[in-house]
């Protein structure tokens, strides 16, 4: 693998995240390099556009991590079970669209396919990238401007100042990503995929005409799980009562399952009521997806519908009771 395409795929697995819906219990997904993946309660289904316009897919069943652990059905523990799932499925899912973007249905030899020791490092310098940019960098700017500004040299102003840093790092790194343009055709996607769950779950035939007449701002995304992650950094981290960068550094890490686990209650209490004052936590995750998701074409939105065809078939043949409207 080259390090151009092995950037590739790891600027792919630094949007996971803001991609995945996230939520066990209702239809949803996740974009993937020119295809989508659909995931009902006990399956999933990923569909690619491979470059000779045919839709590949791989289906597969899923036990609920809540059904396979009975602790992941704990608040806050079934936050990370979900989420943790969701994201190994999607870098699943990822890895499954690179390898279709490769077949070009012409080549008899079977096209080479991304190892999965390449998978893993990329995974791995990922998770690395996001800590640096999100905790290492933003508390190293802070504590600087503490020492050049005493007036924000006090810890709580210090924490403010880290995560006012933070978030305009996010928004920086969303916009720069979304200027590629393999990352516009993911967001492209990612609107494909909010529009046909906004279809099926409205009832009606799921189409390619009916899907299109859907916004492509959804409730339950990841772009909004983040920025409550970001609100949940933003006030509590001026309340620990550690000092140094080191320490503060660890316990930032250290939090990170816990503050994704009660953002995880919070966008999932919202979503559920959002004519309420709790409602408004997924307005500004809402603006956000005018970034990370974009309008689709109508062949985008029939790769989605495929996924959530594949998915639905897969989930009654498992005795589910999900149906296509």
């Amino acid at each position: 693998m080259s390090i151009a395409r092995f950037l590739r795929l790891s600027a792919h697995l630094q949007i996971l995240p803001v991609l995945e819906s996230g939520e066990e219990t209702l239809i949803g997904g996740q974009a993937v390099m020119e295809g989508v993946m659909m995931r009902a309660p006990h399956s999933y289904c990923v569909a690619v556009r491979r470059c000779d316009g045919e839709i590949v897919t791989d289906e597969q069943p899923v036990q609920r991590m809540s059904e396979k652990y009975p602790i992941f059905r704990l608040p806050i523990l079934r936050g990370l079970g979900t989420l943790g799932q969701a994201m190994g499925l999607g870098a699943k899912a990822l890895k499954f669209s690179a390898n279709a973007a490769l077949d070009d249905g012409k080549t008899p030899a079977k096209p080479a396919e991304v190892p999965a020791w390449m998978m893993t490092l990329n995974i791995l310098f990922s998770l690395g990238v996001m800590i640096v940019l999100y905790k290492v960098i933003p508390l190293f700017l802070a504590t600087r401007v503490g020492k050049a500004v005493p007036a924000l040299s006090s810890l709580v102003a210090t924490n403010l100042v880290d995560g006012a840093i933070r978030f305009v790092i996010f928004l920086a790194f969303l916009f720069l990503l979304s200027r590629m343009k393999d990352i516009r055709r993911v967001f492209e996607y990612h609107g494909a995929e909010h529009k046909v769950v906004f279809n099926y779950e409205a009832g009606e035939p799921v189409t390619v005409q009916n899907a299109q007449k859907f916004q492509t701002f959804h409730p339950r995304c990841g772009t909004n799980f983040l920025f409550v992650v970001m609100a949940m950094s933003f006030l509590l981290y001026p309340l620990l009562p550690i000092q140094g960068f080191l320490p503060r550094l660890l316990i930032r890490i250290a939090l990170l399952p816990v503050i994704a686990g009660l953002s995880y209650e919070l966008i999932r209490f919202a979503a559920k009521r959002q004519a309420t004052l709790m409602g408004l936590l997924s307005k500004p995750g809402l603006w956000l997806q005018r970034i990370t998701t974009q309008p689709p074409d109508d062949s985008q939105a029939a790769v989605a519908i495929h996924a959530l065809e594949g998915a639905m078939k897969l989930e009654q043949k498992q005795g589910g009771e999900l149906v296509i409207a």
